[in-house]
């Protein structure tokens, strides 16, 4: 059997039970904020939706979304092609929607890496090159955000004040430094995390969890694949260098117009737009977002966002900025990702090429 016939055989290692129980968690989550805000207002409250539709604000949301999706996929393409790994450009785009279906109804996203290192398994890429391809791709947008978001919370007076800077300004510091930190050991010394893991195979063994030729087994597959992630990740600096400067131009423009779409709804609304100010608020946002356990960050996400703009706006006008912020940037991407996620799995084997 060949290799790309065994890829596309492949069932998608999620179980849908679990992916249901947190699809439901996640709206509920969602909504959690809106509610509230919703009775707070006593339901004294004017929409400004009207706002919203008319053509100049429809075509102009178009136009970021298109940026927001295509610098999404294009990341993710010039990582690839970085790694060695060549893939046409179309096939980059399902991916964009299938991550962020399934990384928005799993805690801390990590369904959203499981697919995709599926996705692209499927596609012929080896796992441990789909893996490195993935984890550089988040840790360059990563380092983009955790790198300026301590300074920017420390220092823009809104945020000084707040519970986020005075209560938990220090949590957010640690977690984002054992962030990082996790991920240069995982690239600088992954033989730690081939033994480590070597090592739980050898006590699952000794605990009669499996036999010895499973562990065997998954042993030889376990280093194979984390030894061509190894190489795949050295790939990354030794490739070409367009594609690995590419790759982090598309990476800052897509946390760019991520960041820009409050901006959007607020001009839409006709309220004042501080634009630096609004980059600046998502990006602190944004690294907060990192480390909630619930689906999709529902809740914290919204309940965040709010705290960050209360001062912005009226309640009545805050809860639009929410929903509208919310709907573009992941429930919107979420639908359009159920159909091809569906279309995707139908397929039992991928054009390669």
């Amino acid at each position: 059997m060949k290799p790309s016939d065994l890829a596309s055989r492949m069932t998608l290692p999620v179980n849908p039970f679990k992916i249901i129980g947190f699809a439901v968690l996640f709206v509920l989550l969602s909504a959690l904020v809106p509610v509230t805000i919703v009775k707070e207002l006593n339901g004294q409250f004017d929409l400004l939706w009207r706002e919203l539709f008319t053509p100049r604000f429809i075509v102009s949301a178009l136009a970021l979304l298109t940026v927001y999706y295509v610098s999404d996929g294009l990341r993710l393409w010039f990582t690839l092609r970085s790694l060695g790994q060549h893939q046409p450009l179309r096939t980059m785009l399902p991916l964009v929607f299938i991550n962020l279906l399934f990384s928005n109804i799993t805690p801390m996203a990590t369904g959203g890496g499981v697919v995709q290192v599926w996705y692209l398994h499927r596609r012929g890429i080896h796992i441990g090159a789909a893996t490195a391809a993935t984890t550089v791709r988040t840790l360059l947008s990563s380092l983009m955000i955790f790198l300026p978001a301590p300074v920017l919370l420390f220092s823009i007076d809104r945020l000084v004040d707040s519970p986020l800077a005075s209560q938990w300004g220090g949590w957010l510091g640690l977690f984002a430094v054992l962030y990082v930190a996790f991920f240069l050991l995982l690239l600088w010394r992954l033989r730690w995390f081939i033994h480590a893991a070597t090592a739980v195979l050898a006590l699952a063994h000794r605990l009669h969890l499996i036999g010895e030729s499973r562990q065997r087994r998954w042993r030889f597959r376990l280093r194979r694949e984390m030894i061509r992630f190894g190489y795949s990740f050295q790939a990354f600096f030794k490739g070409n260098l367009a594609d690995l400067v590419l790759a982090l131009v598309s990476t800052a423009i897509f946390l760019t117009s991520l960041f820009s779409f409050p901006a959007l709804l607020l001009w839409g609304m006709g309220s004042p737009v501080d634009y630096p100010l609004i980059l600046a608020l998502m990006l602190v946002n944004t690294f907060i977002m990192y480390f909630a356990p619930t689906p999709g960050a529902a809740g914290i996400a919204e309940g965040v966002f709010a705290v960050i703009f209360t001062s912005l706006l009226e309640s009545g006008d805050l809860l639009l900025l929410v929903l509208g912020w919310r709907f573009l940037t992941v429930h919107l991407g979420m639908l359009i990702g159920v159909p091809v996620s569906i279309y995707a799995f139908a397929r039992r084997k991928d054009s390669h090429g």
